[in-house]
């Protein structure tokens, strides 16, 4: 879910927001949204996404993308013991396998699993349940067709709308625990601030277009220039086209500037690059906890399966889709 509530509002006073910035937020409102959509299964506007940067990049080997992929083919029914450290599976079967295992025998199975590999004692050893009952690349594909060209009319790259529909609420329609909502898991004060109307009358975050253009403008208007400002701040160089700058945008939409802001003076990076995202995994600062660490590799991961979707439908058709 996206938690730019106060940590995203207090980073709006770290960084100042500019008049210009201001005026353009107050002269946007819901009439301006894009109301035309493609067809189902027009593949025309797949052509602006491309994954090839994170096969070329080898991100497509790496343990904690496969963990991912792997949890979310799999049914709740079934799990994996997985190193926390790295996320390398080590085990998998069925959860009711796992429970009759009680809580002694859980521990001398971690044990043998740990003396096989090599493992550290203290190697922290999880059992991860499978969420394929939540993420579903394939259904979210007429939400991505739909929402590509919203973000375009507001010049914003639609790989975020690729990747924030693929892992915030793939094809449903549901309140997260914090009150984010709508297939773009919009918290009310953001969702207002983007110029939509949330009372106890109506609440627009479930009208999928207006939901779409207010993620749009919240990224255009606020994401993206306080990424900007975060990395000139510290004299670090960055292309809007790289991989990794679009991840670490991802990162603000979810966190919020304010806690992106914090673990990068954690980790005080020299550039920006891949390896700045994978360190941003393992490191935690503020209220940037487990759930912010894995918001790129859930994206990542996603991306991954969608390819092997539309893959899978090319071959299966025999028509030609734009990877």
């Amino acid at each position: 879910m996206t938690l730019f509530k106060k940590s995203g509002f207090i980073a709006l006073l770290l960084f100042g927001v500019s008049s210009t910035l201001t005026a353009q937020q107050s002269r946007t409102n819901t009439s301006e949204i894009v109301t035309t959509a493609p067809g189902l299964r027009d593949t025309t506007w797949r052509q602006y996404i491309q994954t090839a940067d994170i096969r070329s990049m080898g991100l497509d080997t790496l343990s904690r993308v496969n963990f991912w992929r792997k949890v979310m083919r799999l049914s709740p029914d079934s799990g994996v013991l997985s190193y926390a450290a790295n996320r390398q599976i080590y085990f998998s079967c069925p959860a009711e396998y796992w429970n009759k295992l009680g809580d002694e025998g859980q521990v001398k199975f971690r044990d043998s699993i740990r003396q096989v590999h090599n493992l550290p004692d203290s190697a922290q050893l999880l059992f991860t349940r499978g969420k394929g009952d939540f993420y579903d690349a394939a259904g979210v594909v007429p939400q991505i067709d739909r929402a590509i060209p919203i973000f375009l009319a507001q010049e914003v790259d639609p790989f975020y709308a690729k990747a924030i529909l693929l892992i915030e609420s793939p094809g449903k329609l549901q309140k997260s625990n914090v009150g984010a909502y709508g297939a773009f898991q919009l918290m009310k004060g953001v969702a207002v601030k983007m110029g939509l109307k949330v009372n106890k009358y109506v609440d627009e975050r479930k009208d999928f277009d207006k939901s779409a253009w207010a993620a749009a403008k919240l990224i255009r208007t606020v994401c993206i220039p306080y990424t900007n400002a975060m990395l000139e701040k510290r004299g670090i160089s960055y292309c809007g086209e790289e991989l990794w700058y679009k991840l670490l945008v991802l990162h603000v939409y979810h966190a919020g500037a304010g806690n992106v802001d914090k673990v990068l003076t954690a980790i005080n990076p020299c550039e920006g690059d891949i390896d700045l995202i994978m360190t941003m995994w393992k490191t935690k600062a503020g209220s940037f906890g487990n759930a912010s660490q894995n918001y790129s590799q859930l994206a990542i991961a996603a991306l991954l399966e969608l390819d092997d979707v539309i893959l899978a439908e090319t071959r299966k058709t025999g028509s030609l889709i734009p990877r």
